[in-house]
């Protein structure tokens, strides 16, 4: 026992164990004495609760111990992660596990209860309110839009039947000519016959009278027309005219009548709201004039090799060259470790997780590969793609930029483990985003920012894969040519991109707005990667050298 705490001494105050207690705090649990109490509450990092020691809140409410029933749990075990009682402690089974007084985890429970809550109530639940109010507007909205789509269909069936009773009508006219033509040479051929036969009965009532009357004059002055009559009129053939159906294109017709694009439903990547914590923004970190070379690491690899670069630590980084070695080197350019790739042909790309492992791309096998405590794990393999680079997001997910296999097409994917989630190929338009990319970076505001070499472009889309902005270069410089090949991103949200011809570094921000080159004597920059205090690390192709620049 304490030698000031004896039972017939007064009870002291707990923080400088000299003043009797005063004032006791029911969150952290601990009495006070009446000078030590403005320096308990300049403690921020809690809400504290001071009271007067007689008006303290009655005994806590310890939970029963389940194993030793007239035992209350005044400890907690952190190992464990379970409330103990002092039989538990003594029974030897937490024996060098960290203990702690039980009221402590409750109010640090408390707390962080507290702080969900209230990320609940106002982050989070108001964002699935917007959410269902949106769904619900475009509910009814749909009556609407699709009301115009009817609309449109019967006018253009409108259209089409005043077509179609024109067409009618003009054949209905061309049948009622031709029966008028048809009726007009009939008649005009019955009035010729009519005619004729007029004259034949006058001819035969003639040669009756003659041959009653028996007159001789006129008997042999008769002469004899039936030689005339023989010939009969020209007789009037017609040929009916007839209506050839034609059978009826459908798919023809469709296409006169216009065209219905399908309903398009994409289910965009849910965006992932940050934490109350990870919204703060960071310091302000202005550009340097100058940016400056703070370090330079030799990689052993040959010259004209060294292409990708990823940050271990501040004084720590990856290398991959053109051989199947992937090497860790500190500051000094001691080699630290070194690993082979499982197929034994050289990486594409390399990239280190959240928890430090090494992930590397590998498009002999077509794998991705993740590296933990030297043991090589295949994490992903494609089916008809070639695996280019790879970076690691905020929330430990792997981004993967690929090439088909006849290397027509670029795509970026998403992957949460060893499952796709998200595929990023095309924009609103159907157009392909990217022609071939070099290297991928997710930038703080979780834009997707790539270096599409071929493209000579750095294309950025959103968390969703939404196009945001192409950045072909400095608008100024129109002789100089644009060869972005790596990128990275920084805690100022900056991009970063390696012209790897021009031997510089472009600095935008994160809407695509050129800031400032960094030059620093570069000899063909491929790889970047940033640490986590914004030192930029550039792999030198040519010299096979890492160099650490200060930029901000």
């Amino acid at each position: 026992m304490h030698p000031r705490r004896s039972a017939q001494e007064v009870l002291l105050c707990n923080l400088c164990e000299t003043a009797p207690l005063q004032s006791r705090c029911e969150v952290c649990n601990i009495n006070l004495c009446k000078a030590c109490v403005g320096e308990h509450l300049s403690d921020s990092s809690k809400q504290h609760n001071v009271m007067p020691y007689l008006q303290r809140k009655s005994t806590p409410n310890y939970p029963k111990c389940p194993k030793h029933a007239n035992e209350l749990c005044k400890h907690h075990c952190g190992d464990c992660d379970i409330p103990v009682c002092i039989t538990c402690v003594s029974s030897g089974k937490h024996k060098g596990h960290t203990l702690s007084e039980f009221l402590e985890k409750l109010n640090s429970k408390t707390q962080s209860l507290q702080k969900d809550l209230e990320e609940l109530e106002t982050r989070i639940y108001p964002r699935y309110e917007k959410m269902a109010s949106d769904v619900q507007t475009e509910k009814a909205e749909i009556e609407t839009n699709y009301g115009k789509l009817t609309t449109t269909a019967e006018q253009e069936g409108e259209i089409l039947h005043r077509e179609i009773t024109a067409i009618v009508n003009q054949r209905k006219s061309a049948i009622q000519e031709m029966k008028n033509k048809h009726l007009s040479t009939l008649n005009k051929n019955t009035e010729e016959i009519t005619q004729k036969m007029a004259e034949l009965k006058q001819i035969i009532s003639d040669l009756k009278s003659i041959l009653k009357s028996n007159d001789v004059s006129l008997t042999s002055t008769y002469k004899s027309r039936n030689s005339e009559f023989r010939t009969l009129p020209p007789k009037v053939r017609a040929t009916l005219p007839s209506f050839t159906s034609q059978k009826i294109n459908k798919d023809q017709l469709n296409e006169m009548f216009g065209s219905l694009s399908p309903l398009s439903i994409n289910t965009e990547h849910g965006d992932t709201m940050k934490s109350a914590e990870a919204v703060s923004s960071p310091p302000v970190k202005p550009l340097l004039d100058e940016p400056c070379v703070t370090a330079t690491i030799d990689t052993g690899y040959d010259r004209y090799t060294l292409h990708s670069v990823s940050c271990l630590s501040e004084d720590q980084v990856w290398t991959r060259g053109d051989n199947k070695t992937m090497k860790l080197l500190n500051l000094q350019s001691k080699l630290l470790t070194s690993i082979k790739t499982k197929s034994g042909k050289p990486p594409e790309d390399i990239a280190v997780t959240r928890d430090g492992d090494l992930v590397y791309t590998d498009p002999s096998n077509n794998t991705v590969n993740l590296i933990k405590n030297k043991k090589i794990r295949t994490v992903i393999t494609l089916q008809g793609w070639r695996p280019r680079s790879v970076c690691c997001t905020a929330d430990n997910n792997l981004l993967v930029t690929m090439d088909r296999d006849d290397r027509e097409q670029s795509k970026v994917v998403r992957y949460s483990g060893s499952t796709e989630t998200q595929s990023i190929q095309f924009d609103d338009q159907g157009r392909p985003l990217y022609s071939s990319v070099s290297d991928i970076s997710e930038n703080r505001n979780l834009d997707i920012c790539v270096a599409d070499f071929s493209a000579s472009a750095v294309v950025v889309v959103n968390q969703s894969g939404k196009l945001r902005f192409r950045y072909t270069g400095h608008p100024s410089n129109t002789e100089q040519s644009f060869n972005p090949f790596g990128i990275t991103t920084d805690s100022q949200s900056h991009i970063l991109t390696a012209d790897h011809y021009n031997n510089r570094i472009h600095i935008l921000d994160q809407d695509g707005q050129f800031l400032r080159y960094i030059h620093c004597d570069l000899d063909r920059p491929l790889g970047l990667c940033v640490d986590i205090r914004d030192n930029l690390f550039v792999a030198e192709c040519d010299t096979a050298k890492v160099k650490k620049i200060q930029y901000l």
